[in-house]
């Protein structure tokens, strides 16, 4: 049964603008290290920060909007297949399991144009 669906469009340039201002505390605010780690070994760091930022909303919008979850503690980690896969921590772990006990998690990331987008769908068990 699906718990609900999820869609974000994040523009790369207003993310990287974001961060040039913020520096290490907007990164540190919302990404995990984990995140961070990846983001910033590619070539343009700002298009995966974008997907993965648009990832959490989205992921947010599925759950439900109205519970207040820490952008930190939903990650997005890649599968040694290179697909990716949202990662719960805290609190954000404790709301998912208290809602749905053992649902799952779907996630697709894309870029184009200077949009990074995600779509996650929350299927209750």
């Amino acid at each position: 049964m699906i718990h609900g669906i999820g869609i974000d469009i994040v523009d790369v340039q207003r993310l990287e603008q974001a961060v040039r201002r913020w520096g290490g505390r907007f990164i540190s605010r919302v990404f995990t290290p984990e995140e961070i780690a990846y983001c910033s070994g590619k070539a343009n760091p700002y298009n995966s920060y974008a997907a993965r930022f648009a990832a959490k909303e989205a992921f947010i919008k599925a759950l439900r909007p109205d519970v207040p979850v820490s952008l930190r503690e939903i990650g997005v980690i890649n599968k040694e297949s290179g697909r990716p896969e949202i990662r719960l921590y805290g609190d954000a772990g404790k709301v998912f399991s208290g809602m749905l006990g053992s649902g799952r998690i779907h996630l697709s990331l894309s870029h184009d144009r200077g949009c990074s987008i995600a779509a996650v769908v929350i299927e209750a068990e």
